[in-house]
């Protein structure tokens, strides 16, 4: 395995774990303590994931990966998100399109490294699919629309289990409020929508030979 994994995080602590568990598994880690680091290491290194932290100083995770979109060269590395800081239903609904997923601190490593993989199957799989389908004749519009969904749902649906459990709701007699709630039912029918459409693009692929 050659996976090269940039980790932005400015707790050396944090860091350090992060690299030993990688290396233990056979990827790549590149260590960087803060988001101007990492912007910085990235004019000259191209990795195949980012594993950003949001609460850092001075710059935070959000506005790193704003940076990180921002620019044409680096817009489509793939961002892993994680923090202990519970996201809102705010941040989910303005980031989720820019990232590959969310993991909640403390990083428990079999969950982290299953996102990790995850995340490279997810992309290998929409790859080849792509691939077939153009050489099939499929319109290009269609196929970027399948693989920005087949994505788009994935986030979606992690993030929906961090607005749940960040809501309380799985607490007997926990009142949940109607923003969360809201919030929530938002969420849960645009996963139903991608879904359908998904389906409806991905019944016009040729079948497996």
């Amino acid at each position: 395995m050659d996976d090269t994994i940039l980790i932005v995080d400015d707790s050396p602590y944090i860091v350090d774990g992060l690299v030993a568990l990688l290396k233990r598994k056979g990827y790549k880690p590149i260590p960087t303590h803060g988001g101007d680091e990492a912007l910085s290491v990235l004019t000259t290194v191209t990795p195949d994931l980012i594993l950003l932290d949001i609460m850092m100083e001075p710059m935070d995770g959000w506005e790193t990966l704003g940076k990180i979109k921002a620019n044409p060269v680096t817009k489509d590395l793939p961002v892993l998100m994680f923090s202990a800081k519970k996201i809102t239903p705010e941040e989910a609904a303005e980031h989720s399109v820019n990232i590959e997923d969310f993991v909640s601190k403390p990083v428990n490593p079999a969950q982290l490294l299953e996102s990790i993989q995850g995340i490279f199957t997810r992309r290998s799989n929409v790859k080849t699919e792509a691939l077939v389908a153009k050489d099939a004749g499929l319109d290009t519009s269609l196929i970027d629309e399948y693989s920005a969904l087949r994505k788009s749902i994935d986030v979606d649906k992690n993030l929906l289990v961090v607005l749940k459990n960040a809501s309380g709701m799985h607490l007997s007699g926990k009142e949940v409020s109607a923003e969360d709630m809201a919030a929530i039912k938002k969420l849960e029918d645009k996963i139903h929508t991608g879904e359908l459409r998904v389906k409806e693009i991905h019944d016009r692929f040729p079948p497996p030979s």
